[in-house]
């Protein structure tokens, strides 16, 4: 896997890269050959909290973890922990649904999650719109679309609806609990 390691107010040094590097070569041994996409990695200090953001697009999934902590290194090991619970815990709930396809390194496809996608342009000047992102909807249940919404720390997700065959938003509620949005 290539990594881009970049710092926000602090200077990224060659020990500081080796050490994001060696860390999350360990997550290599989750799959069967080796990663081609490039993990993007945000080293940053503000206020003396130390932060970590780690965003790793794979085939039809993102893994997405932050952490902050008085210590850089620290940090960069509590990421590297919170993916690592990301990957086993989405392989182990697919695993259960399609025990019988592939092999236990291969993480199937599910859509990316979009940040905020826009559902139809906007007419009024006083709304601007700063970010469009476009993503493939693959059909999933409620359940798959849940587990991709905590992966990716959003509080909403849009999924195709396997059992529906519509598009269907599912997300985080104040109590804790989830909401389904379906089309009439």
């Amino acid at each position: 896997m290539k990594l881009s390691v970049r710092g926000q107010q602090i200077e990224v040094t060659e020990a500081l890269r080796d050490y994001v590097d060696k860390k999350l070569h360990r997550l290599d041994k989750y799959f069967d050959a080796p990663l081609a996409s490039e993990g993007n990695v945000t080293l940053s200090v503000v206020r003396g909290l130390h932060t970590v953001e780690v965003t790793i697009p794979l085939p039809g999934v993102v893994l997405r973890a932050e952490d902050r902590s008085d210590d850089m290194y620290k940090s960069i090991d509590a990421v590297v922990d919170k993916l690592e619970r990301q990957i086993r815990k989405h392989k182990t709930k697919l695993n259960r649904k399609f025990r019988q396809e592939g092999s236990l390194k291969t993480i199937t496809e599910v859509p990316v999650q979009a940040d905020a996608a826009p559902s139809a342009q906007q007419t009024e000047e006083e709304f601007e719109v700063v970010r469009t992102k476009r993503f493939t909807l693959k059909p999933m249940d409620v359940e798959e679309a849940i587990l991709q919404m905590n992966m990716v720390g959003h509080n909403f997700f849009v999924f195709s609806n396997i059992d529906t065959q519509e598009v269907s938003v599912v997300y985080k509620r104040n109590d804790g609990r989830y909401g389904l949005i379906e089309q009439e």
